[in-house]
């Protein structure tokens, strides 16, 4: 009688078992069946939100669920991500990750911040965007960068950057040590509120991303004077780079890829990385991104990962720079 009662009670809780992993399995096989956030830690109108809202359109198109952009700028980006670090790991929450701005905000001891790259799961690579030096065209001081840093080393400027810590703070910074520039950051909410204020006169200097400065370039309220990458920008082909200036220690670019929470499942990994890999690789979407001047360079999780990774390493390297 007890083995006839012990094998209806092992039955009994192999079918309970059965049936919480079909249930755990079938939710999975329906994610996402309601709308995703997607957070931008900068303000409407600069080069992350454009990009952002670009793709929105094809991603909400292979996901089959509307993606909502969410705007949280201030703290550098740390508004936004350290809601989307302690966000639920459900698949609903996800976001942007500037990087190397995340990065050296949590490195910066003075934050005393908690996060570290093991805060997030990293999805897919979107944009690699060179940094860039822009001034008004009207400028009488100086037309381009050999007589802007020349100026610089006898005078207090002004440059703009999207917050400490930011690529742009360090590029300025680089031209500080390197070259004796006497360049003081101001520091914005995000590329809209920068341009804003040297086309409205208030700084002298936009330092930012090719994506945020070439439409600007274009139109010619502002001057492209130098990029900061190795190789020229095909958006700004006649810009030339720092190194070819004579200034082959400043660089900077920019990478903006997709995160989630840290502990989001295998399951929903893979359906993101799917959605996300198919949106940033459609052709419509790389020529909008294009028109902006925004340079798409998709990578996977792993390979996104070891990406954040160097750049972690990269900034460490320049921990001395930045007062830490």
């Amino acid at each position: 009688m007890f083995r006839k009662y012990l094998y209806v009670l092992v039955l009994g809780v192999i079918l309970v078992l059965a049936a919480c992993s079909n249930t755990t399995a079938q939710e999975e096989e329906a994610y996402p069946k309601k709308s995703i956030d997607l957070i931008v830690s900068y303000a409407a109108g600069g080069g992350t939100d454009t990009g952002a809202r670009i793709l929105q359109p094809y991603l909400e198109e292979e996901l089959g669920v509307s993606v909502n952009i969410i705007n949280k700028p201030g703290g550098a980006g740390w508004v936004g991500w350290a809601d989307l670090a302690n966000a639920e790991p459900d698949g609903y929450t996800i976001g942007y990750l500037n990087s190397p701005n995340i990065i050296t905000g949590y490195l910066d001891p003075k934050f005393n911040r908690s996060q570290s790259l093991e805060s997030f799961q990293p999805i897919a690579n979107h944009v690699l965007d060179p940094g860039v030096i822009a001034i008004r065209p009207d400028d009488v001081r100086f037309s381009n960068i050999k007589e802007l840093v020349e100026y610089a080393q006898n005078n207090k400027i002004t440059a703009t950057t999207s917050g400490v810590g930011s690529n742009d703070h360090m590029a300025i910074l680089k031209l500080n040590k390197f070259y004796d520039t006497n360049i003081t950051p101001v520091h914005t909410k995000g590329a809209a509120e920068g341009s804003a204020q040297v086309l409205g006169g208030h700084v002298d200097v936009f330092v930012a991303k090719v994506g945020e400065a070439a439409n600007l370039h274009k139109s010619g309220e502002l001057k492209a004077v130098a990029v900061m990458t190795e190789e020229r920008s095909p958006f700004i082909e006649e810009v030339p780079t720092m190194e070819e200036s004579g200034y082959p220690e400043v660089t900077s670019r920019s990478a903006r890829g997709i995160g989630a929470p840290a502990g989001l499942s295998q399951e929903k990994l893979e359906i993101l990385s799917k959605a996300f890999k198919k949106a940033i690789e459609n052709e419509k979407q790389i020529k909008e991104m294009e028109a902006q001047g925004l340079q798409v360079k998709h990578l996977g999780p792993e390979e996104y990962k070891s990406m954040l990774e160097e750049d972690e390493s990269s900034v460490k390297d320049l921990s001395g720079l930045l007062g830490y």
